[in-house]
This record gives C-alpha cells, sequence and structure tokens, in this order.
C-alpha cells in the first residue's frame, strides 16, 4: 500500500466535493425558498453570487490535479461541468457585480425553473462524483 500522488488527488478531490455538495444543497435550498416566497431575491441573489466564483475555482482545481496525475477518465468525467461552468460565466447577465443571478430577473418562472433545475441536477453529480472518488482513492491506495 503505497501513497502516491494520484492518491493524494483523490482525497483532495473527495473533500472538495464534499464543499461542493454543500454548495449545491444550499443553492437548491435558497431557490426553493425563493419559490416560496420567503426570503426576497436580493437577498439570496447577494449569498449565491460570491459561492459562484468559489464553486468554480474549487471544481477546476481539483481538475488540474488530476490532469498533473494523468487521471484521464476521472478527468474526462469533470469536462462537461468545467466547460458548462464557463459557457454560464460568459453568458452571465450583465449586472453591477460580480455572479449569474440578477435580482431583478430571477424571478421570472423560467429563471427560477432553470436555476433550480441546474442545482439539483449538480448536486446529482457532485454525490456521483463523490462516491467515484472514494472508489478511486481506495483503489489507487490498494493497487500500488
Amino acid at each position: 500500500m503505497a501513497f502516491t500522488f494520484a492518491a493524494f488527488c483523490y482525497i483532495v478531490a473527495l473533500i472538495l466535493t464534499a464543499f461542493l455538495i454543500f454548495f449545491a444543497v444550499f443553492h437548491v435550498i435558497a431557490f426553493d425558498e425563493l419559490r416560496s416566497d420567503y426570503k426576497n431575491p436580493i437577498d439570496i441573489c447577494s449569498s449565491l453570487n460570491p459561492l459562484v466564483t468559489v464553486e468554480f475555482f474549487v471544481h477546476v482545481s481539483f481538475n488540474v490535479l488530476f490532469l498533473f496525475a494523468a487521471e484521464w477518465f476521472s478527468l474526462c468525467l469533470n469536462i462537461p461541468l468545467i466547460a458548462y461552468h464557463i459557457y454560464r460565466h460568459k453568458t452571465r447577465p450583465v449586472m453591477s457585480g460580480f455572479g449569474l443571478y440578477d435580482p431583478t430577473s430571477i424571478m421570472n418562472s423560467d429563471q427560477l425553473t432553470r436555476a433550480q433545475r441546474e442545482g439539483w441536477v449538480k448536486l446529482a453529480f457532485y454525490l456521483l462524483s463523490f462516491f467515484y472518488y472514494l472508489y478511486g482513492m481506495i483503489y489507487t491506495l490498494i493497487s500500488t
């Protein structure tokens, strides 16, 4: 049983994916509160917009580690979400601050539904990724 750089990458990815799961859960809960009128759009957007940048950075950071460790399958699993993050960042609404969510347009039914669906899909992706990284970590620790 040897501790390799690939095992380190999977451990880091496992920990950071746990944070991304919490971000996705917070995303889903926030938009559910917005849909049920428990919070106003300005509060929701001001709490979610800073987390979007952190989410993008965290997701790309452990994928760079996968690139350096030559874990190609793990990297290929994450490339579609990285491409989607880049697309969402490029097509974000014009606002005075940074982030993806504009308080003036988030209450549109289609925008709110899309944001909620995006949160659920990311949550499912991060949960599946978490268990895959757990498997990858155990496999690399045992196989070398």
